[in-house]
């Protein structure tokens, strides 16, 4: 039974989401001297990378190579010795700003109504997977489709094996490490199918998951159907034009018996939407300030609930960050900035974080760029900023940095762009 009247709970800084970023803002705002409490709506600390036994992970942000649970429990032991009080099984069912210093977040957990006030909040929620619903799969409904995240939570933290003969939809980073996973554990993978003429994922996991395991990778290729009565039995395929629209004729059936989606990740929003936070449709995050505040004063985001990330090393810095944040604005009751300048997306790029800078502090922006490019740079048109790589893909963030006091006080606006040189 949940009592009527709820809990009360009081601290400087309430971060949602007990993940990567929620664990980095957490033990950062501790050691700022800041009142912490996080919520976790799982089970336990720690949020995907408990699930990922694969390594990869804290090669910028712990300097060494690490599995994604040793990365995740470096950073809960860290929490943990700092002292910072959490719930698991905890839901924010309601934020609410009362004023410029107090938030209210309204939170249910087992036997337990608790409302905390906050000065600020750290939004860090993390990203749901999109599901076979979401990608025009139509069909059967048997068993035997997954989403990676429900696979890889039943290889890696229950021991139970999917399927035999697997096929991944999608080649982003977590469909290709999927695809490893399976093969080493035995199962055929018929093939990763990736709707765009690129690969979604790093070069690195398509070179050491897919290529070194002698997987096909079928680009410019949707599922379109699932064929099966109790279990799947196969998957209809076809080609897809430069619309990504299947093209009549092409269809072909691919015997298996798992089909895991790997789609890709939406960030988890629904709580600030509620707020009245203003959104950026190329991230579906909230778009940010330098400091990763969002438009409601003192609501700070980071992590993938910010924008998708590659790297988990980039989520943890930005939890860091939001906590910098955090303490700034408790300081000041509110961010001391003279002017916000919008970061714009120019051409070749699709997204871009954070989307407001001021010039008084330094800021790196991670950008996405639209498609492959060779031989390009990712610049600010206005500053004649720039950094070029041999390669640029839609699946590897590029940063930029902006040293404090380069912005001309004429300069209303930055463009992030990409120049091509042939």
């Amino acid at each position: 039974m949940v009592s009527a009247a709820p809990e009360r709970i009081d601290v400087d800084v309430l971060v949602i989401g007990g993940g990567p970023a929620g664990l980095a803002a957490a033990a950062r705002c501790a050691k700022l001297g800041l009142s912490t409490m996080i919520v976790e709506v799982g089970d336990r600390l720690g949020g995907i990378p408990l699930q990922c036994v694969h390594p990869g992970f804290g090669i910028h942000y712990f300097g060494e190579d690490l599995t994604g649970t040793e990365f995740i429990e470096r950073l809960i032991d860290r929490v943990e010795e700092l002292g910072v009080p959490y719930l698991t099984r905890a839901y924010v069912t309601e934020l609410i700003y009362l004023d410029v210093d107090r938030k209210l977040a309204r939170v249910l957990a087992p036997g337990r109504a608790i409302e905390i006030e906050a000065k600020a909040i750290i939004y860090a929620a993390g990203a749901r997977e999109r599901h076979v619903y979401e990608i025009n799969i139509v069909g059967d409904r048997p068993s035997g489709i997954y989403t990676a995240g429900e696979a890889q939570a039943m290889m890696d933290l229950y021991g139970l094996m999917p399927g035999r003969k697997v096929l991944i939809v999608g080649s982003g980073d977590v469909g290709l490490i999927m695809a490893r996973r399976f093969a080493l554990e035995g199962a055929e993978v018929v093939g990763v199918v990736e709707i765009m003429p690129w690969p979604g994922g790093l070069t690195r996991n398509v070179v050491q998951c897919l290529q070194d395991f002698g997987i096909p990778l079928l680009l410019s290729h949707a599922v379109i159907a699932v064929k099966g009565r109790e279990r799947v039995e196969a998957a209809i395929v076809a080609e897809v034009d430069k619309n990504l629209k299947p093209v009549p004729g092409t269809e072909r059936e691919i015997p298996c018996d798992t089909i895991v989606i790997a789609a890709g990740l939406v960030p988890n929003t629904e709580l600030l939407e509620r707020l009245g936070v203003a959104m950026d449709p190329a991230t579906a995050g909230p778009r940010v300030n330098e400091l990763l505040e969002t438009s409601v004063p003192g609501v700070f985001a980071a992590g993938n609930a910010l924008a998708i990330n590659d790297l988990v090393d980039n989520v943890a810095e930005q939890g860091e960050l939001a906590a910098e944040g955090a303490r700034i604005f408790i300081e000041n009751s509110g961010i001391p900035t003279a002017r916000w300048i919008p970061v714009a997306r120019g051409k070749g790029i699709r997204l871009v974080v954070p989307q407001l800078v001021s010039g008084e502090r330094r800021v790196k922006l991670l950008a996405r760029v639209s498609k492959p490019f060779r031989r390009a740079c990712v610049e600010i048109r206005e500053l004649g900023i720039r950094t070029c790589r041999p390669r640029l893909m839609p699946a590897e963030m590029v940063s930029i940095e902006i040293s404090p006091g380069s912005i001309p006080r004429d300069v209303e606006k930055l463009t992030l762009e990409v120049v091509e040189h042939g």
